[in-house]
Formats: C-alpha cells, sequence, structure tokens
C-alpha cells in the first residue's frame, strides 16, 4: 500500500521538538500511526534529521525514552496553548533531558583541518544527546519569540502543533483545513437533503 507524503506544517522543519510531538497521527482508519513505532523507525526518523550520525543502534529501551519525552512535551504545549500550569512531571522530565548530555562542545585539532569544537558523546549516550538538543529546542520554543505562535490543530482527531503563520491559521496543513471544509460542505448538503425531504 502506498503511503501518503506528510503535509507541511509551519515550524516542523526549524523545531525538531515540534517534528517529535507530530511523529504521531489518527490513521485515519480508527487507529494512530506512530513513526516511532519500532526502534529500527526511531532509527530512521533521526537520521532523516541529523540527530544521531549513520552508525548509532538504538534499542526498545532508547524508543522508549524519546517517547516518554514525546508525551511530556505534549503535556508542555498543551498547557502553554491553553494558558494553565503544566504538570510538574513533564516540566521535571524536561529539565533532566536538558542535563542528560554535555552541552559543551570540545575543542578538536586534526593536523588536515585544524581546530574544531564537536559535541563527544560514547555511543552509550546518543538517546541522551537527542533528548537534550530536542528538550533544548522546546525549551527555546517555549520561552522565545515563536511561543505565541505555538498552536495545536483544530482539526477533528488531528493531534498536531504547529506555529501560526497568520492570526487566523486555524490548522497544522492544508490538509487538514481541506478535511474540515469538505466535511462542512458535506453537512451542508446532508440538512438541505433532509430539508427538502
Amino acid at each position: 500500500m502506498m503511503e501518503t507524503a506528510q503535509p507541511t506544517v509551519p515550524g516542523v522543519e526549524e523545531h525538531p521538538c515540534l517534528a517529535l510531538v507530530n511523529s504521531v497521527s489518527d490513521s485515519g482508519r480508527g487507529g494512530w500511526r506512530d513513526e516511532l513505532a519500532t526502534p529500527e523507525a526511531l532509527r530512521a526518523w533521526l537520521l532523516d534529521r541529523d540527530l544521531i550520525v549513520p552508525g548509532a543502534v538504538l534499542q526498545e529501551y532508547c524508543r522508549g525514552r524519546i517517547v516518554a519525552l514525546r508525551e511530556n512535551l505534549r503535556d508542555l504545549f498543551t498547557a502553554h496553548i491553553g494558558g494553565g500550569a503544566p504538570p510538574l512531571e513533564a516540566v521535571q522530565a524536561l529539565n533532566r533531558a536538558l542535563t542528560s548530555a554535555p552541552g559543551a562542545l570540545l575543542l578538536r585539532y586534526e593536523p588536515g583541518t585544524g581546530f574544531t569544537r564537536s559535541a563527544d558523546h560514547p555511543v552509550t549516550q546518543v538517546v541522551e544527546h537527542v533528548m537534550a538538543l530536542v528538550a533544548e529546542d522546546a525549551a527555546a520554543l517555549l520561552t522565545g519569540d515563536d511561543a505565541p505562535k505555538l498552536a495545536s490543530c483544530e482539526a477533528e482527531g488531528c493531534l498536531w502543533f504547529f506555529l501560526r503563520t497568520h492570526a487566523r491559521r486555524q490548522w497544522c496543513s492544508t490538509r487538514c483545513g481541506d478535511r474540515v471544509r469538505a466535511a462542512r460542505s458535506y453537512a451542508r448538503k446532508r440538512v438541505r437533503s433532509s430539508a427538502q425531504s
């Protein structure tokens, strides 16, 4: 079966935290589609976003930690949009992720290239490094200039978040907007048809 391409959602390219939260969606068939359903799927997802090196190996434990971070981010974003207090556990989880990997870039010297700086984390800390990067992005989003633009899609069944490109935008993508408009049109036709009967 051919899978449809993901719609363009404002903010996802710039913010890996939005991409992570949006990695689960309604399948349209009464279930959920999780882009991180297996360690292999998680690895592919992270590679697509240049968050890990090609040789990284991820286990089910790693997937569970990233999925847990995704749920905590969802709680934080939902609280932010609703204007309420976020669950303390979600704030604490984000803070743990922020401090889970060294933040300082270490200085290196290679004879052919000279001085460079890079993160130095052993293979066993790949997930911690990813979680720290995503958590940093989420913290910057929630406290930065884009914070007021953070919104959740108003289409029924859509779980995605996006950055509003204009004040009246209600949907994460044209696909959701088209779906809502089509449902409204169908409902109007049904009402007219019922009224004429």
